[in-house]
């Protein structure tokens, strides 16, 4: 089933709201938000809600078995970010990875047991609610238990993405929790997830502990290794979530928060500094000009953050992030295409990656910007028995080859896509974004940043425009909307373009507090909404 996003023509407006507003990529997550809201909870507890709804009505892309990040400003005018991913269990180490998956093996594998690293998303939310919130985890997940016990509506998006899993479960416990007649659902089909909501109904009564240290944990780690990998109770129990200091540059008068490494935060920033320095603000919207300076600052961004981002516990990076480094790096950009780039690990299938992402702004002045996932798709196609509870893949990011900065290494965290955003674009004017789809994060964060701030577009509008993105075969891919003499002009300076359907650019939500007033928007390539009240 394909949704087919370019045969759609109806047109969205940036949604106002008095009290708060959530933008998704579900609208039945986002009406969880809402209802957190209205029910006395700020913009951490709706986004918590939000996130565990998604877990449920979009269990594609995000689950107990993935990780989640934040980035927030808060009421009291702290920017702050929190960091819940695990690493690799403690008996993986090259040597052992190698053994398992036999001599033929040149790398990690895409999916199966030994991509699967410690899930932080249960300890992640409880955090978050915790630390900002205002209500308990077990009251937050409550729309979710209900979605999945007393069933959804399958969205039109979300089936597509669905049908995956006829391909990926090969167990009876993966089948049984996401497939009915042993078959995705269709766009409109009724379905309850009931495993997977008796697991969300512990979490509510025990706590997040019961992921890392109980009966969920059992089966998690027995799930991983009856199918060989590595992982234990002891992997799992060792996790904690991590609040880091957030990266920032100041892009024309706007300044942009990102996650520090392992989290690809700085590429956006460099990307940015290296797009200052070409003056890209100053071309026309739509220009070849600008076109091909930001796509040039991106490949710039992409070949340094790949070489050097990794578990900032276990190397050290240059300073990505700083003007004095973008002067410099700007200096290899010319009127040509370069395409002197390198993307990550090599087969890490980490272009075209999975992820949901919510922003939430409330009337008191918080913005939160959070994601959850678990790499790709259903993950690692493993479900932990009985649980509901699909485990993610993200270890696919680590190399055997251990001269590489992202070598696999016990408990050491993997390279992560993944890049929550806070901007203040103005004094009092506050917007937490991103935009999800692996590679396509830090490409997305660019252009939806300049088309704000350099053109002050209406945040629906700065979603809704064209994108272009560059490729790991050393393409730049536009989307149908860009024009041929566009197009053209690229062949004419060097880029090899094609163009990519809709759905090959990402998935973007927006909120703002300009001085007390609320909006949002969210990205017509996805099933979502935005919601005010």
């Amino acid at each position: 089933m394909d949704p087919n996003l370019d045969r759609f023509t109806s047109r969205r407006s940036t949604v106002y709201g008095q009290r708060g507003v959530v933008a998704t990529s579900q609208p039945l997550a986002a009406e969880a938000g809402i209802e957190t809201l209205r029910d006395g909870g700020n913009a951490f507890d709706a986004a918590v809600a939000t996130a565990a709804a998604l877990n449920v009505v979009e269990p594609t892309s995000t689950g107990l078995g993935g990780d989640v990040f934040a980035l927030y400003r808060t009421a009291d005018d702290e920017v702050g970010a929190m960091r819940a991913c695990g690493g690799a269990p403690a008996g993986a180490t090259i040597d052992a990875v190698r053994d398992r998956l036999g001599p033929e093996a040149d790398g990690m594998p895409f999916r199966g047991p030994h991509t699967v690293t410690v899930p932080g998303t249960a300890r992640g939310w409880e955090a978050t609610a915790r630390e900002l919130g205002r209500k308990p985890l077990g009251e937050l997940l409550q729309p979710a238990i209900r979605y999945a016990t007393e069933g959804f509506p399958v969205s039109e998006v979300v089936a597509s993405q669905w049908e995956h899993g006829e391909e990926i479960f090969g167990t009876d416990h993966a089948r049984s929790a996401f497939l009915f007649g042993d078959a995705a659902p269709k766009a409109g089909q009724f379905v309850t997830l009931p495993k997977l909501g008796a697991s969300l109904r512990r979490v509510a009564e025990d706590g997040a502990d019961v992921v890392y240290e109980g009966e969920i944990a059992e089966a998690i780690a027995t799930e991983v290794q009856e199918q060989g990998g590595f992982l234990t109770v002891e992997d799992l129990a060792d996790f904690s979530v991590e609040w880091p200091d957030p990266v920032s540059t100041t892009y024309n008068g706007a300044t942009v928060h990102e996650l520090p490494p392992n989290n690809q935060g700085l590429i956006a920033l460099e990307a940015l500094n290296v797009a200052a320095e070409l003056d890209a603000g100053e071309c026309a919207y739509g220009s070849l000009d600008r076109v091909h300076r930001l796509a040039e600052a991106m490949k710039v961004a992409f070949h340094d953050g790949h070489r050097y981002i990794t578990d900032p516990d276990y190397e050290d990076h240059p300073p990505l992030g700083s003007t004095a480094w973008a002067r410099r790096r700007a200096e290899e950009v010319g009127p040509r295409a370069n395409h002197d780039v390198s993307f990550g690990v090599p087969n890490a299938n980490a272009e075209d990656a999975d992820t949901v992402l919510v922003t939430v702004a409330d009337d008191k002045g918080n913005v939160v910007s959070y994601i959850n996932s678990r790499f790709a798709g259903f993950g690692s196609g493993l479900v932990a028995g009985g649980t509901g509870i699909a485990l993610q893949n993200r270890g696919a990011s680590f190399s055997l080859d251990p001269a590489h900065p992202n070598a696999l290494e016990p408990g050491k965290r993997p390279f992560h896509t993944l890049i929550p955003g806070v901007a203040r674009l103005d004094d009092d004017d506050w917007a937490a974004f991103g935009v999800m789809g692996g590679y396509m994060q830090p490409q997305g964060h660019l252009q939806v940043i300049t088309n704000v701030v350099d053109y002050g577009m209406p945040i629906q509008r700065a979603l809704d425009e064209p994108r272009w993105r560059y490729r790991e075969s050393g393409e730049l891919a536009l989307e149908p909307q860009f024009d041929d003499e566009l197009a053209a002009g690229l062949v004419r300076r060097g880029h090899r373009v094609r163009t990519l359907t809709a759905d090959e650019f990402g998935g973007a939500q927006l909120v703002r507090n300009d001085d007390g007033v609320l909006s949002g928007a969210t990205d017509p390539r996805k099933d979502g909404n935005a919601q005010g009240y």
